[in-house]
């Protein structure tokens, strides 16, 4: 959530901003939604005045054997106006609160433009795109030709979009879950959390899921306005919520496998082939809770991070930045880290590394106190996948294939995998 103080003061900068993003912000709805909110208050504080001026013309008149019933019943008028104006006041204050949980995070000025995913800028490439001296298969025909991957009893199951694994391509999944977990633990720092898998709206707010993008999620039906959450992101970065850190607490860097859910609403007819978009999928999730000075360098760190578990697979990828128009809502700037699958021929992505300043912390009040001032601020939260296990296995299908179709195991993975060289 943007600072409204900073869209009160420099409205039209914080709009010319939000357009990088392809927002049109609605300046005139806001502005006409605080200038009433500002009579209101005015006219508030100025009845509140007169009642505490009238409560002492009460008591004055009273001690003086004075009729005081003209000015009980004014005294009840201001309350009762009091009262209307209370109710006003929430309406509106509901009204703007509702139009700024629907403006994105300002991008950081140095996103570049751009509308789409076609606009976004390659920054390097690491490793070159692997070589055949045979035709390529995709994941797909890979994984069904062994038996370890089947489409048709995930649909029988459940429905389309859904996988079953089995025998030792299940296991060299759960490997690749294992093989991130220890990197980033035992490497790079970070505190494995177990998480729910289920949350409420409250922490969705928190972290910008909702209220503009429920169609993408899965609620679960009854009492307790529950929903199965699209990335571990979710409940890891509300651990911070309504909660004040001390300084020598951070920086707070958490890591946690979770299986996603995501309903994919607005991807129909996109990808429908194999394991690239599924309704369910395994990440390992980075959290990152950071004081602000801090942020920009944490999330060239979090996206190193995220780098070096492909690059212990020998997996060629490359890292982009992403455009204004493909930046996340809750994002200020995002790299993506794009993995070469040779069934498709191109790179596609596996990772995305944001920092999201202080929008996601604002919103869930997660805050920390600053040494100089013994006052608590904002913190700024930072999140990335390292990474995304189903497209991680589906790289080292492609990439590690054999002419007899064939997998060999990546040799950071064999220990893992119980000593297995090959599927």
């Amino acid at each position: 959530m943007l600072d409204p103080k900073l869209l009160r003061t420099d409205l039209a900068a914080v709009a010319q901003k939000l357009l990088k993003k392809g927002y049109s912000f609605d300046v005139g709805l806001f502005t006409e939604l605080d200038n009433t909110r500002k009579q209101l208050q005015s006219t508030t504080e100025q009845l509140q005045s007169e009642r505490k001026l009238q409560a002492t013309k009460i008591g004055t008149a009273a001690k003086a054997g004075q009729d005081i019933a003209p000015l009980k019943a004014e005294g009840e008028r201001i309350k009762q106006a009091l009262d209307s104006l209370a109710g006003e006041y929430k309406q509106v204050q509901e009204q703007l609160d509702a139009l700024l949980m629907g403006v994105p995070n300002i991008p950081d000025a140095a996103v570049p433009e751009g509308a789409s995913e076609d606009d976004n800028i390659e920054l390097r490439v690491w490793g070159e795109p692997t070589q055949f001296d045979f035709e390529p298969k995709d994941h797909v025909d890979l994984g069904t030709a062994n038996g370890g991957l089947d489409f048709e009893t995930a649909a029988k199951i459940t429905g389309s979009r859904f996988a079953v694994m089995r025998g030792n391509l299940a296991r060299l999944h759960r490997a690749l879950t294992q093989f991130m977990l220890d990197v980033q633990t035992r490497e790079h720092g970070y505190e494995e959390v177990y998480v729910p898998y289920l949350v409420n709206a409250e922490s969705l707010r928190g972290t910008g899921q909702l209220p503009k993008f429920e169609a993408d999620l899965f609620k679960v039906p009854g009492d307790n306005d529950f929903y199965l959450i699209p990335t571990a992101e979710v409940p890891v970065t509300n651990i911070a919520r309504d909660r004040i850190f001390e300084a020598r607490e951070l920086p707070c860097r958490f890591t946690s496998h979770t299986p996603c859910f995501r309903s994919e609403a607005g991807s129909y007819g996109r990808d429908t082939r194999g394991m690239i978009r599924q309704h369910q999928f395994e990440k390992v999730e980075m959290v990152q809770l950071v004081e602000p000075s801090q942020s920009t360098q944490a999330l060239e760190q979090l996206t190193g991070h995220a780098e070096a578990i492909l690059q212990k697979l020998e997996l060629p990828y490359r890292v982009v930045v992403l455009c204004g128009g493909d930046l996340g809502f809750s994002a200020t700037k995002t790299y993506d880290l794009e993995v070469w699958l040779p069934g498709q021929q191109k790179y596609r992505e596996i990772s995305s590394c944001s920092n999201m300043g202080d929008f996601q912390a604002r919103r869930m009040q997660a805050r920390w106190r600053n040494p100089e001032t013994g006052k608590p601020e904002l913190l700024h939260t930072l999140n990335g996948s390292g990474l995304a296990v189903g497209r991680t296995l589906v790289a080292v299908l492609e990439n590690y294939q054999t002419a007899e179709g064939k997998i060999r195991i990546p040799a950071v993975l064999q220990s893992y995998m119980g000593g297995i060289e090959e599927l």
